[in-house]
């Protein structure tokens, strides 16, 4: 997906905080959220929000002050992607009443909403599968198979 970006069912703030926790874990120690910001290409106040979120499911540590940052609570080869995506959408229904679509076919509605609540399940269980160290393993060798294939361009 290098020109293009990639679509995501899920929702938009996931593929920042995997960014963002793919950063801390590369990094190792406490990163300031302006440092990682400029590693995701996001807004400083819209990470911040994201790892606020990430900090209160006990996914990442703050730490105040001149030397102060986030770091990983969990380890990289512990945190599933399914742990992420459900810190995640969690925040994003805390307050919020569901949808409702106003519509003359209530049980479409009702037989679509079962339905996207059942894919939603499947594609946790799926991303329960993975870990962040999964993912930075598999990013690493897409990215020594990318240079392979620009040095074998040159010769």
């Amino acid at each position: 997906m290098s020109a293009l970006r990639a679509r995501s069912i899920g929702p938009a703030r996931f593929n920042t905080a995997v960014h963002a926790l793919a950063g801390l874990a590369h990094n190792g120690g406490t990163v300031s959220s302006s440092i990682i910001a400029a590693q995701v290409q996001s807004h400083a106040t819209f990470l911040r929000r994201i790892l606020a979120t990430l900090a209160s499911h006990g996914i990442v540590d703050t730490r105040e002050g001149r030397d102060g940052g986030y770091s990983l609570r969990i380890p990289a080869d512990t945190l599933t992607l399914a742990d992420i995506y459900q810190a995640i959408r969690a925040e994003e229904h805390s307050g919020r009443e569901t949808e409702t679509v106003k519509t003359s076919c209530a049980p479409l509605s009702e037989a679509l909403s079962n339905l996207m609540h059942d894919a939603e399940g499947e594609a946790i269980e799926y991303l329960r599968r993975y870990t962040l160290a999964d993912l930075l393993y598999d990013a690493s060798n897409r990215k020594k198979q990318e240079a392979n294939q620009q040095v074998q361009m040159v010769e």
